[in-house]
């Protein structure tokens, strides 16, 4: 919000405090379009337009009393799109490049004044000032709506290293931390508040108010490829992080308010467990092969996230294959449309109340290429996505209807409310239904105080976030999430050294007053980061092109591997660090490293005040490390660190004399 706009509403409001007796005080309310109203001394807005004030304009009353009266002036279609959780459209369409650019305005006001969608996700890595000013533009374009409903703006993670489509952010200056897989190195719950509490801190300067995380999935099958947005493998050590972190973006125990950030967690439940590690935004990946004995352990970290009153879950695209429950058999659809996980467990045994939020396309029409890949030759893209698994053959608004029957409130990645509306229509689902989810999501914004002011202050945005404090913290938790797996025979000075690097940059090193040199055999020390190997097993599919698949091992011809045997071979001392985004093999890593180290992001900063002694390694293993690949197919999916005789233990981890 521009300075004068800011100015103007502090003057049309009564000071902050200076509400009716014993009521709440008046807010700071913010507006763009429309006027604000004066009641009995005080300023309300006017979000209808129609010069008086409405129960849903009031913020003197209870949020049931507001939600109502606003559920009783919506229109069928306003509901449906209520339901949707769209996502803000760049200029130029969804790429990597367009989206560092604006969004597409006249497409955002489509969707919102035509549709009636009022969550979206943004997936822009635009500067912190430029972010809020365009988030601030969407609002106004809410505002102007017919009723002013206010937007809540999502996002995925944004504070860390890994950019995966559809499941992460380029941080884009806010600070960066290491992953989710780091903080569980570090298990320790008051960091991961802090952490949160940051990032809460960031996201409601530039204007998002949600995110889709944290990933209370426990990793126990090593080949999975969302490992790295996990807490790791031990299922009480990861439900006490789940809940440090939705306390600290929703800013305390109770739920999200007017400062809070409303956390989704995700992903319900048994993702971890996916059958060869093949991930469920594909049709081969669409099995989780968690058995009825070993289910609690996943539902365990979840626990946690509902003990801090989490506002939001999600649940996982996967089919629970084969799960038998009390003797009855488990429906085998996606978890998205599965009555028994959402509203007889979710609902009914942990009494949840939140939004239940679909991952994103379940709704899509999958067709030949969602169930068969690409044709070979042509690339992989986000045409025909879709991740209905078990409901294929319905017809589109029949899945809309099924999804809802389970217990859904809001579809993800869905931009278009035709085929709800016309379940609708086709009496599939009733109006009444309807009404059940608008008033979960309402409540969430008029709790979080979208209804009062969804603007930010651009300006201030820019100094929220990426602060140096907040730089110099994230910088300690990379360094701390470092873990040691070996020392050596004692340390490698590096004080004045010649370095010789891979992965690692030279100015970096020069910063750290390394003298640094191109060929191994003139180094007196080798300086090596190296990332765990992958296959790309099913590169004919959307996802299957971009995630890391099959074989942990590294192996000839991997050029981390080749790198290192030529530092070995040129008889150079290696200090070696392994970024971890799912457990790796290091039988054939280890005996070539004079220091071996493991990471799950950190900035070459970090990683050189590590090795240089700047500050010490604190991580232990937040999963175990397989000795061969032979014990990796013969461990169970869903059970937490089961394999036989691994090279390095679950919790792991050295500290240098």
């Amino acid at each position: 919000m521009t300075a004068l706009v800011t100015l103007s509403l502090l003057l049309a409001a009564p000071a902050l405090g200076s509400g009716t007796a014993g009521g709440p005080p008046q807010p700071v309310l913010g507006g763009r379009v429309k006027p604000l109203l004066s009641v009995d001394g005080l300023s309300f807005r006017d979000l209808n337009g129609n010069g008086k004030l409405d129960p849903y304009e009031d913020w003197r009353l209870p949020v049931d009393a507001r939600v109502t009266d606003l559920l009783g002036r919506m229109t069928v279609a306003e509901k449906a799109g209520t339901l949707l959780h769209g996502t803000v459209p760049p200029e130029g369409g969804f790429t990597f490049a367009t989206m560092r650019g604006p969004y597409d305005f006249p497409l955002a006001t489509h969707m919102i004044r035509d549709f009636g969608i009022t969550t979206l996700i943004t997936r822009q890595a635009t500067p912190p000032q430029q972010l809020a000013e365009q988030d601030n533009r969407l609002q106004a374009v809410a505002e102007g709506g017919r009723l002013g409903i206010p937007l809540t703006l999502s996002t995925d993670p944004r504070n860390h290293f890994q950019v995966t489509a559809g499941a992460s952010q380029l941080s884009a200056g806010f600070s960066q931390w290491p992953e989710t897989l780091g903080l569980g190195a570090i298990g320790d719950p008051a960091l991961v508040r802090r952490f949160a509490d940051i990032a809460r801190q960031e996201y409601r300067a530039v204007g998002i108010h949600q995110t889709l995380s944290p990933q209370a999935d426990v990793a126990t099958e090593p080949r999975w490829s969302r490992i790295n947005g996990t807490f790791g493998e031990d299922p009480v050590l990861d439900g006490r992080l789940v809940q440090a972190y939705v306390e600290g973006f929703q800013g305390g125990d109770d739920g999200p308010g007017v400062t809070g950030v409303s956390a989704v967690v995700k992903h319900w439940v048994g993702y971890g467990a996916a059958a060869e590690g093949f991930d469920s935004h594909n049709s081969y990946g669409r099995y989780s092969l968690v058995r009825p004995a070993h289910f609690d352990l996943h539902v365990l970290p979840f626990k946690g996230a509902f003990a801090a009153h989490v506002a939001g879950v999600m649940p996982t695209y996967s089919i629970l294959k084969e799960m038998v429950v009390d003797g009855k058999p488990v429906e085998q659809v996606g978890a998205g449309f599965n009555h028994w996980l959402l509203t007889d467990l979710l609902r009914g045994t942990y009494g949840f109340q939140g939004i239940i939020l679909s991952d994103w396309a379940i709704a899509n029409d999958c067709n030949a290429v969602c169930r068969n890949g690409f044709p070979a030759g042509e690339r992989p893209t986000f045409k025909d996505f879709s991740t209905a698994w078990g409901v294929e053959d319905l017809s589109t608004p029949a899945r809309f209807a099924k999804g809802l029957e389970a217990g859904l409130d809001q579809f993800g990645g869905v931009d278009d409310p035709a085929p709800l509306l016309a379940a609708v229509k086709q009496g599939l689902v009733t109006e009444a239904r309807l009404d059940q989810s608008v008033r979960r999501i309402l409540a969430l914004k008029f709790q979080q105080g979208l209804f009062e002011n969804p603007y930010v202050d651009a300006d201030a945005a820019a100094k929220v976030v990426g602060t140096p404090q907040f730089l110099a913290e994230g910088l300690a938790a990379q360094s701390r999430s470092m873990v040691l797996l070996e020392a050596g025979e004692g340390p490698v000075a590096l004080a004045g050294r010649k370095v010789y690097l891979r992965g690692v940059s030279a100015e970096a090193a020069k910063a750290a007053g390394l003298t640094v040199v191109d060929d191994p055999k003139q180094a007196e020390v080798a300086l090596l980061r190296l990332s765990a190997p992958f296959q790309t097993l099913h590169p004919n599919y959307t996802f299957g092109s971009l995630q890391h698949e099959g074989d942990l091992g590294f192996h000839d011809g991997n050029a981390d591997y080749e790198g290192l045997k030529a530092v070995a071979a040129a008889r150079v001392p290696a200090v070696v660090s392994v970024y971890l985004d799912r457990p790796a093999i290091l039988s054939n890593i280890r005996d070539k490293a004079a220091r071996l180290y493991v990471d799950f992001g950190v900035s070459d900063r970090a990683f050189l005040d590590v090795v240089t002694g700047k500050v010490a390694a604190q991580g232990h293993l937040p999963f175990e490390l397989p000795r061969s690949m032979t014990a990796v197919a013969a461990q169970a999916s869903d059970v937490p660190h089961d394999s036989k005789d691994p090279l390095y233990p679950m919790g792991a981890g050295l500290r240098l004399p």
